[in-house]
């Protein structure tokens, strides 16, 4: 079964930039937030795949993690993520 992930639209997660201290800027709105480690890691994969099976697989593998908590993970990280690019 596919996880529920409502990520924000692909166009909005391309344009961030993302330094490596896990500050992210959103060039469009002028928003800004910043991330842990693991934020950053999770942004990056999204940037370049939204499809929540490989999200999933993603950070199963990077953290050494149960499915069930990669899954919980990205849903509450996606939520965070929709928060903060509200325009």
């Amino acid at each position: 079964m596919e996880p529920m992930i409502d990520l924000p639209a692909p166009e909005v997660l391309r344009r961030l930039a993302l330094s490596e201290s896990g500050f992210v800027f959103d060039p469009v709105t002028g928003n800004s937030f910043t991330v842990n480690e693991t934020g950053l890691f999770l942004l990056r994969q999204i940037q370049h795949e939204t499809d929540p099976s490989a999200l999933m697989d993603a950070i199963t593998e990077a953290f050494d993690i149960a499915p069930a908590t990669a899954e919980r993970d990205l849903v509450e990280f996606s939520g965070s993520l929709r928060q903060h690019l509200k325009p």
